[in-house]
């Protein structure tokens, strides 16, 4: 039940952000427990929005996101009533920033859900950061419940990790 719950309310926001940025709207994706399906009654949506172009500065991205929110309130007020206490957390970027690469990024190899990418944009940056990553032997190294990245297994002292 949750898991449809939360389907909808990606569906709601993939149409919002379509509909409120238009052809700005580069690329929206959710990733963590949402875009790995296995959402709780209490996850939040970790969500990605790259958009080209975006207002300078975070404030001014969050004010201008909340336009979607403001939108989406019905829906996790409704939510809310039936057990499932979620929020939204934006990640907003412009293409140019995601090219600069992030530690977010890593963890959205395996687990991000595209929502929406105009040409392949985000899929085409997580193949090659993927492609990154294999040539330098990186693993998931699971530890005491969670896990974390080992880049380099071979590293050697002084040598650099180019993502």
């Amino acid at each position: 039940m949750i898991r449809a719950e939360f389907s909808d309310l990606l569906d709601k926001l993939a149409n919002e952000a379509i509909n409120f940025y238009g052809d700005r709207l580069v690329t929206l994706a959710v990733f963590g427990s949402a875009g790995r399906g296995t959402p709780g009654p209490d996850s939040d949506v970790d969500m990605l929005l790259v958009a080209d172009p975006l207002p300078s500065g975070r404030m001014k991205r969050v004010q201008e996101f909340a336009a979607i929110e403001g939108r989406l309130e019905g829906d996790l007020q409704g939510l809310k009533t039936r057990g499932i206490d979620t929020y939204i957390a934006p990640v907003l970027k412009t293409p140019g920033e995601v090219a600069l690469g992030s530690p977010l990024f890593l963890d959205m190899i395996d687990d991000a859900r595209i929502l929406y990418d105009r040409d392949g944009f985000f899929r085409g940056y997580l193949q090659g950061l993927k492609g990154k990553l294999e040539r330098l032997g990186a693993r998931k190294v699971q530890y005491r419940g969670a896990w974390y990245w080992d880049l380099k297994p071979d590293f050697k002292k002084g040598e650099v990790i180019d993502l």
